[in-house]
């Protein structure tokens, strides 16, 4: 069974906070329902629409063989099944800095940043949703609207 890094059910806030930019490309704000984590994720809305008030069930996966080996880096569409079959829209990646932000006391936030080929990820909350991550670790985004 694939050992999940992280899984979460997200409701987009926001789309485009900074202006449109790129035609294809919007960057949505989005907050977690179970561990209360910030997002701000660039999505191909070509491919995924995706709009303010849905939500989304959004994984992170170092692989996406089922039985949790590792991936290989080689794409054979159609040979076997995988996580990727039950989910909708799937990003490869590499994880590229983790930085704490410590506003002062108990309200210590980690900050994930993960670039999927140019579309980038920012994830923020607490740090005891990101001890399974490390610098340089290749992941597959995985979402999927519920």
């Amino acid at each position: 069974m694939v050992e999940l890094l992280f899984e979460d059910i997200f409701t987009v806030t926001r789309l485009d906070p900074d202006g449109k930019k790129f035609d294809k490309v919007s960057r949505i704000e989005a907050r977690s329902e179970q561990f209360d984590m910030y997002m701000q994720l660039d999505v191909n809305i070509e491919l995924y629409p995706i709009h303010v008030g849905e939500k989304f069930t959004m994984v992170l996966s170092p692989t996406l063989n089922l039985d949790g080996t590792p991936d290989s880096g080689y794409f054979n569409p159609g040979q076997k099944k995988s996580l990727a079959d039950k989910y909708e829209y799937v990003m490869h990646g590499k994880l590229y800095k983790i930085s704490e932000e410590s506003a002062g006391g108990p309200n210590v936030k980690v900050e994930i940043y993960v670039s999927f080929g140019g579309l980038l990820m920012m994830l923020k909350g607490d740090p005891s949703n990101a001890a399974n991550f490390e610098l340089d670790q290749r992941l597959f985004l995985l979402m999927r609207k519920v």
